[in-house]
């Protein structure tokens, strides 16, 4: 053995701090084990200034032109819910994470991954859902890619959808610019999405129909931006929930975050489903909500501005950044007590999106 001493300065760890050997579902699920699966194996992989924002899309210039720039993946089962199907969520949800930069979604690929032996009639009916969602929130399918796997080697469909979109001047989203005394702002009610997928995926009734919130936010950020351009951070709680966007920018901002339940709006359906089941409404998905974080002196015009908005008319101020317990999220309960909403390990619901 050499005598030589080893210089592990720049070492970095290439797998995920909890030891497991294997990916497992809750890898995709945006809780604790997704962020590890970013943070320890990709991000040391990646490198890169830009990579290591993590937000919602990347903000970058070219140019001299500041763009967002985003892609995701889409696995949902089934392919067809209420109030939506796979091609909804392929456009909406690449313009919503563009929408969380504040930018104006302009262009969208669209790669498919075909599973033989799926129906023509449906991959049909996928591509004109896109294609309605997509001139609904006003941006274009450049370009795109198709692939088959064999049979059996995946679910019918699956979706990747990239975007593009500018970043108005003066717009400045990142978690790193919350300050204690934001007020936090949810734009409607929250858990429709996971719930409506769970209801038709199990089997599951509870009295009413519940419709997928699945819906482009772009608009509603627009007005928003119109009241001040000094928002301090949006995202679309999508997996994880509301609870898992609240981590990730208190553990980014390294301010703490409280929240009131009461003040939280969770439909009847979605409170009801959630109690059968044992579910916390604040980890359930969402594909058509935002959370907020306003600076004090502008929270009540950005409110009225969202309630005045189809998509903002439930909006709500759940909480505040605060200067306690930096990097965690606590509830205050309707009993007086408080709890911490901690980061989810994996997730609730799997393949939600």
């Amino acid at each position: 053995m050499s005598d030589t001493a080893l210089d592990i300065t720049g070492w970095t760890c290439p797998a995920p701090l909890r030891d497991r050997p294997r990916v497992v579902m809750g890898h995709g699920g945006g809780g604790a084990l997704s962020a590890e699966l970013v943070q320890h194996l990709f991000a040391p992989a990646f490198g890169g200034e830009v990579l290591a924002q993590l937000g919602d899309s990347a903000a970058v210039s070219l140019g001299g032109v500041r763009l967002a720039f985003s892609t995701d993946s889409y696995v949902v089962r089934p392919l067809f819910f209420p109030g939506g199907s796979i091609g909804d969520l392929a456009v909406n949800g690449t313009v919503n994470d563009l929408a969380m930069s504040g930018a104006e979604a302009a262009y969208l690929s669209c790669g498919f991954i075909l599973e033989e032996g799926v129906e023509m009639s449906v991959v049909a009916r996928v591509a004109e859902a896109m294609g309605a969602a997509a001139r609904a929130a006003g941006v274009e399918v450049a370009t795109g890619d198709t692939k088959v796997v064999e049979s059996g080697h995946g679910d019918g469909i699956y979706i990747n959808t990239a975007g593009i979109g500018i970043i108005p001047e003066g717009v400045d989203l990142r978690p790193q610019r919350v300050v204690p005394g934001d007020v936090v702002i949810v734009s409607g009610e929250i858990g429709l999405h996971g719930v409506a997928i769970m209801s038709v995926r199990e089997g599951l009734e509870f009295g009413v129909d519940v419709q997928s919130d699945c819906a482009p936010l772009g608009g509603l950020v627009r007005s928003m931006l119109a009241v001040t351009p000094d928002l301090h951070v949006l995202r679309d709680p999508t997996r994880g929930g509301l609870a898992a966007s609240l981590n990730e920018i208190a553990a980014a901002s390294g301010t703490g975050v409280v929240i009131h339940e009461g003040r939280v709006p969770v439909p009847a359906a979605v409170a009801n489903a959630c109690a059968i089941l044992g579910l916390d409404p604040l980890y359930v998905a969402n594909e058509g909500k935002l959370v907020a974080f306003v600076p004090r002196e502008h929270a009540d015009a950005v409110l009225d501005a969202m309630r005045a908005h189809p998509l903002g008319r439930d909006a709500a101020v759940i909480g505040e950044a605060v200067d306690a317990h930096p990097g965690l999220v606590v509830a205050r309960t309707a009993l007086g007590g408080t709890r911490v909403v901690d980061l989810p390990i994996g997730e609730q619901l799997p393949r939600i999106c």
